[in-house]
């Protein structure tokens, strides 16, 4: 089971490549925040009609409040809520991009991973060839922040 917070959702339907995700996992789960963060507070936003209809996106409902509450202290709603619904799920993988988050849920023992493992994942299962133009899109047409120093590292991993 993957559990994904708002930031991989949206900045994959940016590059038009929100498709890698089912492909990659399968069916993903959302907690209601996200889902809120995605189709309500950003209705116009890429990825947000095919949040609402996507047949390998599900919503989850948090049931652990006390978990949530404490999470919540550091965190915005959308990454306290996938945190715990990754706990609650007992989730294999949660896809998170924000370091305070990321940090959290390594901390709780999950295991995370974000955009840039989902476009080396995808090159590695041949659903593309070159991650290069996708880092370039995140920056310029999703305006996802990648230092130089990992835009370098990443694209050394990926041989390129």
């Amino acid at each position: 089971m993957i559990v994904s917070n708002t930031s991989p959702i949206i900045n994959l339907a940016c590059i038009n490549h929100l498709d890698w995700l089912p492909a990659l996992y399968g069916e993903i789960i959302i907690p209601s925040a996200v889902f809120h963060e995605i189709c309500v507070l950003l209705p116009d936003a890429p990825g947000a009609s095919e949040v609402r209809t996507a047949s390998w996106i599900h919503q989850h409902s948090i049931s652990n409040l006390p978990l949530l509450a404490s999470l919540s202290l550091t965190l915005d709603p959308g990454e306290a809520e996938a945190i715990a619904c990754a706990m609650e799920l007992k989730a294999k993988l949660l896809l998170i991009d924000e370091r305070r988050g990321r940090m959290t849920a390594q901390r709780l023992g999950l295991s995370v991973t974000g955009l840039i493992g989902i476009l080396l994942m995808a090159k590695n299962r041949g659903l593309t060839n070159l991650i290069r133009p996708h880092l370039n899109d995140l920056r310029s047409l999703a305006g996802f922040w990648v230092s130089d120093t990992l835009y370098k590292r990443v694209l050394d991993e990926a041989n390129e």
